[in-house]
């Protein structure tokens, strides 16, 4: 399995998406959550000046455009899954569906991380076994996933059909739009790690693989609770 978006792949309609509820995934509120960590925990892999930018700044900006974009209407009151749902694929909605997908995807992100070593619970760490062969194998189908990825985007451990992969989406796009489930991400947009690291994405992400993932979190997605 790849990251490509095919036009066969692509985002579609709400519609065409009945198996997939917004309630399964989450159910997420249009506002800016506080950072899990201190904005310092992460050094030196993501500094807390570019903690203060992505979280403050660009995060920010992105759940401030979407209230924006949904004020006196229906949306207004939905959650972010609820609202990326019913806009996946209508050009006509774009802008709500990119705002609203970029702010779930940033939240989802933060939760990606941890200032502690972790190791992935015996379920998880037994999915990993079976679907990559190792753990380190699994560590570096992330990091030549999210450097290889073209442009702006996002690298995702998910649950497809019961089996683990690793795939990447363009811009906004999630992976739940296609019924997979993201067990965590790496942001690979530049404004994720200009400012530390400059053009090297591929030792930022290595960095981030290797000391900062939170595998209780991907543990919980995996399984569910």
């Amino acid at each position: 399995m790849t990251g490509l978006v095919t036009k066969s792949d692509a985002p579609r309609p709400a519609a065409h998406k009945a198996a997939i509820s917004a309630a399964s995934i989450g159910s997420t509120p249009i506002a800016l959550p506080p950072l899990p960590f201190a904005d310092t925990a992460l050094e030196p892999a993501i500094s807390a000046r570019t903690l203060g930018f992505h979280h403050g700044k660009h995060h920010q900006g992105y759940v401030t455009k979407l209230l924006g974009l949904v004020e006196g209407t229906p949306m207004a009151t939905m959650t972010l899954e609820e609202i990326i749902l019913a806009t996946a694929g209508d050009e006509a909605r774009r802008a709500i569906y990119n705002n609203a997908a970029q702010a779930w995807n940033h939240g989802f992100y933060w939760q990606s991380l941890s200032p502690e070593a972790q190791e992935p619970s015996a379920e998880l760490a037994a999915a990993i076994v079976r679907d990559f062969g190792t753990l380190d194998e699994l560590k570096a189908k992330l990091v030549s996933t999210a450097t290889a990825h073209f442009g702006s985007g996002w690298a995702w451990l998910v649950k497809d059909s019961g089996k683990l992969a690793v795939v990447s989406t363009p811009d906004a796009d999630v992976p739940f739009i296609k019924g997979q489930v993201p067990l965590l991400t790496i942001d690979v947009w530049e404004h994720a790690y200009y400012l530390d690291w400059q053009n090297g994405r591929e030792g930022h992400v290595k960095a981030i693989v290797n000391g900062y993932v939170n595998w209780e979190f991907a543990g919980r997605n995996f399984t569910g609770s």
